[in-house]
């Protein structure tokens, strides 16, 4: 008598094709792609993929990867050419054929689908990323308190993981690397839009030059690509009309009369 076959495991099991960009400084001149097949339940994530080709076809693939639950931010990659996070990328969602995977664009490559984000690092810290309170309070004084309407005012912008997809999105900084970009002026809106805090005209001053909000050409696909609908876009055209508050603010106090 025959063994039962497992029904679930065979309609569920499928093979796929994928396409890496593989690079090895020190050893590749440039770099180019190899191509995996992967066998695994249909619902498997491109990042599940990923572990499966380095646990045993290839152990030298290198890549981003933490939580896998799309919070921490650390799997953003080129996948079929859009900026995705390969943990919630489900290969049954891709068109048919191989799914390419290449590291986010616009990002100097480290190491296969690993990226450099030493420049984006320094971007976040330009803005001064935490509260400057308005007014400093002993713990027995009580906390800074504020209204359900006014966490509102910078919550989406809260929810920012720092994926980087935003930036391999935007056209502008992939012409000019010196460009603040979206992810770090989400940043400062979230800050600056915080009724607690007193660093806004540090901040504002951090994006008034030719590489901050005015390089912006309000493309708004950094907003189309984000995973958690932080919509950075919406920032941008905030911190455009705040920067331009304020010099019209301080183009006023230099013509008062002395």
């Amino acid at each position: 008598m025959s063994e039962p076959v497992n029904a679930e495991s065979a309609v569920l099991q499928k093979t796929f094709e994928l396409r890496i960009l593989r690079y090895t400084p020190g050893r590749d001149e440039e770099p180019a792609f190899g191509s995996f097949q992967v066998t695994g339940a249909e619902g498997m994530t491109v990042l599940e993929a990923l572990q499966t080709i380095k646990d045993t076809l290839d152990g030298t693939l290198s890549y981003r990867w933490s939580c896998r639950m799309a919070v921490c931010g650390s799997c953003g990659m080129m996948i079929n050419g859009t900026p995705r996070l390969a943990c919630s990328t489900l290969l049954r969602d891709l068109p048919p054929g191989p799914v390419t995977v290449e590291p986010l664009q616009n990002f100097p490559i480290e190491r296969d689908l690993v990226i450099s984000v030493d420049a984006f690092v320094k971007k976040i810290e330009s803005v001064y990323p935490y509260l400057i309170p308005k007014e400093q309070k002993t713990v027995a004084e009580g906390p800074h308190l504020q209204t359900p309407a006014q966490m509102a005012a910078y919550e989406s912008f809260s929810d920012c993981i720092n994926c980087m997809l935003c930036y391999a999105a935007c056209p502008q900084f992939g012409e000019n690397p010196d460009f603040i970009g979206p992810g770090a002026m989400a940043m400062l809106q979230r800050y600056n839009g915080d009724s607690r805090d007193g660093g806004r005209q540090k901040r504002l001053d951090t994006i008034h030059g030719e590489d901050g909000v005015w390089s912006c050409t309000a493309v708004g696909i950094c907003s189309e690509v984000c995973p958690k609908q932080v919509d950075p876009a919406n920032a941008v055209n905030q911190n455009k009309t705040n920067s331009a508050f304020d010099f019209f603010l301080r183009f006023l106090r230099t013509e008062q009369p002395q």
